[in-house]
């Protein structure tokens, strides 16, 4: 199998994309073959933790059709943060590393056809592109009133505390330069969810430049969500550090 980080195929390769995974068996095959029909030619990391509902068995078998996927498997479920922090630890240390890193749930709540925009505002300059949900044109699709309220009230407070011209702190769905990874990347250490804004508290104390644009984001169709509770708990913990630090 053509190794998608070796000279001959990396030559041509500008962009990888990040798909964190446990138990997206229902989804991960529609993703990627979406994906590999935008032509954009990029190098597809998944990150799986040993999903038990065979995960890493369906991106196998879509390595013997696509060269540009690699699959890097954990032993168990570690988190969010640290699926995240792996990833740009393995894209680094290859020997062509992209220039660009995209970042995106696997479970379609971010649409695939959204990348080359977002990728495209990279290009334009900015260290980080945030596909957000709160700018104008923003949307969110399928979450109830008490969801939103949560993820909004998130947002105004993070905003108190990042000082960072952006509406979304807590998107997902996101590029960043290589250079802005190589810079921070030893100062990232969530291990969950917080781990987006983590990223963006570094930017601003790094004076990185940072953007966003409008995204629809899509509550999941398929499986279940894995936000758990002790996440959540994790999550609103950082979320008090913050506050108290600032």
């Amino acid at each position: 199998m053509p190794d998608p980080y070796s000279k001959d195929h990396s030559d041509t390769i500008d962009t990888a994309i990040i798909l964190p995974t446990y138990c997206e068996a229902e989804n991960v095959e529609n993703l990627i073959n979406t994906i590999e029909r935008l032509g954009i030619n990029p190098a597809i990391l998944v990150v799986d933790d040993s999903s038990p509902d065979g995960t890493g068995n369906i991106v196998r078998k879509l390595q013997e059709v696509y060269p540009n996927i690699t699959l890097l498997n954990r032993p168990r479920k570690a988190g969010l943060g640290t699926a995240i922090t792996d990833g740009f630890r393995f894209l680094l240390s290859q020997p062509n590393t992209p220039d660009y890193v995209i970042l995106m749930d696997a479970d379609y709540s971010h649409n695939p056809e959204d990348i080359p925009r977002l990728l495209a505002q990279a290009k334009k300059g900015s260290d980080i592109v945030v596909g957000s949900r709160y700018c104008e044109g923003g949307k969110v699709k399928g979450w109830n009133l008490r969801r939103q309220a949560i993820s909004k009230i998130a947002n105004k407070i993070t905003a108190k505390t990042v000082a960072l011209p952006i509406s979304d702190f807590t998107s997902g769905f996101r590029c960043y330069s290589r250079q802005f990874i190589q810079k921070v990347l030893p100062n990232l250490h969530s291990q969950t969810y917080e781990i987006q804004i983590e990223t963006l508290r570094q930017a601003s104390m790094w004076k990185a430049r940072v953007s966003e644009m409008p995204i629809t984001f899509t509550n999941r169709k398929k499986g279940k969500s894995k936000l758990t509770r002790n996440e959540i708990a994790g999550f609103l913990l950082y979320m008090l550090k913050t506050v108290l630090r600032k």
